[in-house]
């Protein structure tokens, strides 16, 4: 009798929970796919999906029923950052940390740096390389362990010997060793679709290449092209077949037109890219990753004395004040514009001054905000999931105070966050 009982008050808990709905009433609401902002709407959610949006205020009639008062502000769909690195925060330790930290303090960190980026409104992030804790990240999080955005991840970054994303460089002589294909060092065709299928087995969700040189690797060059095209399409063929788009962080021009004709989907950063270039990208569907923020915060940083190591300096110094220049050419050109930052470069959390940045280089305000949800999430293949509020989509909702095509620095003041359904700031 008392499992009969016990079986009754289960399934009535269970019907009342997934019968549950929550009202949200919007002051103002930005429609992602046409770019308009609508005013007063309701979104219903049940569950972790938004079931309608209605014209007008709705009001709850059910007593189990929520209603999230958002009538003064302005509603828009989560965001999407497609360059962030949840392991880490750049700082003038990191090298040393390298060396001492172990995988836990990694991922102990990364718990609060993923905190961080969803309480500020970016629901979905593509976590572009790190040393493969962050796929434990995005596990944690799947799992409802840890509070964090949604993350598909690159796990390790794929880099030729000595070349951005080796991870011995800067090393002394006994450390340096002969890393290959599982650590991400390419340096074959063949090593490339070996360091592909590694990245499949360690459960990666996409890929990552260092196609030039980079700014903070300890290493001379900043923009040098460090593959070869046949490596980088047997990357990208290889990534095919197994379901991966491929990523190329790329500043020097060589390398980015190496990278766009191998197949990648995204250059990264694209500090020195010529008009040829941007052509290139149009012809083959690329999209540029601009990371303007990243850009401004390694040159001020690198005025600091010693917060970089020497070698790194006069890169940072030269590249830092040419990406914005470079995104507002792309843009006018009509290169595809991807919103993402390089968060981990500089403070997780304070992402939304990209906004602010590309609006300053000429990009209208509703078209970064497009470039966050509906084009980030298209590149995801999730565009019948994020990136839009509407019917059968996820319950990501974020919310500011002031509409942001009239000032965009609200955009780093997101006062309400939802995703998946459940309320993280209110």
């Amino acid at each position: 009798m008392k499992k009969i009982i016990l079986s009754l008050i289960t399934v009535f808990f269970l019907q009342n929970v997934l019968a549950q709905s929550t009202y949200i009433l919007c002051g103002k609401l930005i429609d992602t796919k046409s770019g308009k902002i609508e005013s007063k709407k309701t979104i219903l959610v049940q569950g972790n999906k938004i079931v309608n949006v209605f014209d007008g205020y709705i009001m709850p009639k059910s007593k189990t029923a929520k209603k999230i008062d958002l009538r003064d502000k302005v509603v828009m769909p989560g965001l999407i950052d497609m360059h962030v690195h949840i392991e880490m925060e750049f700082d003038a330790k990191t090298r040393l940390r390298k060396y001492i930290a172990n995988e836990a303090d990694v991922a102990f960190n990364s718990v609060g740096f993923a905190k961080s980026t969803l309480l500020n409104g970016f629901t979905t992030v593509r976590d572009l390389g790190g040393t493969g804790v962050n796929i434990s990240v995005r596990n944690a999080i799947n799992a409802g362990k840890i509070a964090g955005p949604r993350v598909f991840t690159a796990g390790k970054s794929l880099a030729t010997t000595g070349g951005h994303a080796d991870p011995t460089n800067g090393s002394s002589r006994k450390l340096i060793g002969d890393p290959g294909p599982k650590e991400g060092v390419v340096n074959s065709v063949e090593d490339a679709k070996k360091a592909v299928r590694q990245r499949y087995k360690n459960e990666a969700d996409c890929i990552k290449i260092t196609a030039t040189g980079g700014v903070l690797s300890v290493a001379k060059s900043g923009d040098n092209p460090q593959f070869t095209i046949e490596e980088i399409k047997a990357i990208c063929d290889t990534a095919k077949d197994y379901g991966m788009h491929v990523a190329a962080h790329a500043h020097g021009d060589e390398g980015m037109q190496r990278a766009i004709i191998g197949g990648v989907k995204t250059i990264e950063h694209g500090t020195y890219m010529s008009d040829e270039t941007m052509d290139l990208m149009k012809k083959h569907d690329a999209f540029l990753v601009p990371t303007i923020t990243a850009g401004k915060e390694v040159e001020e940083k690198a005025k600091i004395k010693g917060f970089y190591p020497e070698i790194v300096v006069p890169k940072a110094l030269a590249v830092g004040p040419q990406i914005q220049g470079t995104f507002a050419r792309a843009y006018q050109k009509g290169v595809g514009i991807a919103f993402g930052t390089d968060a981990g470069v500089f403070k997780h959390g304070n992402n939304g001054k990209e906004f602010g940045y590309m609006v300053e280089a000429g990009m209208p305000a509703i078209e970064t905000i497009q470039s966050a949800t509906i084009t980030n999430a298209k590149i995801l293949q999730m565009e019948n999931e994020i990136g839009q509020i509407k019917k059968g989509f996820f319950a990501d909702i974020i919310a500011v105070d002031d509409n942001p095509t009239k000032k965009i620095e609200t955009m780093e003041n997101v006062v309400f966050v939802m995703k998946n359904g459940v309320v993280y700031k209110q």
